[in-house]
């Protein structure tokens, strides 16, 4: 059972020592700007809250009362940490495509984690505690979609005031952002996982007998 422990790790190190190597294109940092852009105006879609613009005026002109939820005041709060947001996904390498990015642990850093609590030394170069700290890919990522942003706030805008009967994912991404052969990760939805192998939970539930065995990710 040594053996396959050491297969495992190997394995799970050479996945996670693999990801700074890989980083998002083009399609990937545009596919999820939206995303995030479009999560964040769906939750104050049903404002109610007027706001009123314009300078009082000597003549007692009044000033000019908007829907929050048409005003570009809403744009602008949802666009102001949207390329911030994408420092909560996480690379789940374990999936293809633009699929690797996703909010919350991915499957292989859960299995090292739980190997670790067991009793299992893994060193993936950098200490515990920082595992958990955004990856080369998605701080890449965020600069991309910071880049990308300012590049197209043109089109956002117009996108926000005349064309949100369309998709932004559509809009932005497919209209003006990607070429036709740069399009593919568009198509890509998430099905959910296909579940824990059964190696997976026997490494598991047999790793508590390696309490002191150390597994080094550059030499496994």
């Amino acid at each position: 059972m040594k053996l396959y422990i050491l297969v495992l790790l190997s394995v799970l190190c050479s996945v996670t020592a693999e990801e700074d190597e890989r980083l998002p294109n083009k399609c990937e940092v545009c596919k999820f700007l939206t995303v995030e852009l479009q999560d964040a105006l769906e939750k104050t879609g049903r404002s109610k809250e007027v706001l009123e613009v314009g300078e009082v005026l000597d003549t007692g002109k009044r000033r000019r009362k908007i829907k929050y939820n048409t005003s570009e005041t809403r744009l602008t709060e949802a666009v102001d940490d949207i390329c911030e947001r994408i420092l909560q996904y996480s690379v789940h390498a374990e999936r293809p495509g633009s699929l690797r990015y996703a909010k919350g642990t991915s499957q292989t850093m859960a299995t090292l984690k739980n190997l670790v609590h067991k009793g299992v030394k893994v060193d993936l170069g950098l200490p515990f505690e920082l595992w958990d700290e955004p990856s080369v890919e998605v701080s890449d990522m965020k600069k991309q979609c910071e880049t990308m942003l300012e590049r197209y706030e043109d089109v956002v805008e117009d996108w926000y005031f005349h064309h949100q009967d369309q998709r932004l994912e559509n809009f932005l991404c497919t209209n003006h952002v990607l070429k036709t052969s740069e399009q593919e990760c568009i198509k890509e939805a998430w099905k959910g996982d296909t579940g824990t192998k059964r190696g997976d939970k026997e490494a598991e539930g047999d790793s508590s007998q390696e309490e002191e065995t150390t597994h080094d990710a550059g030499e496994l």
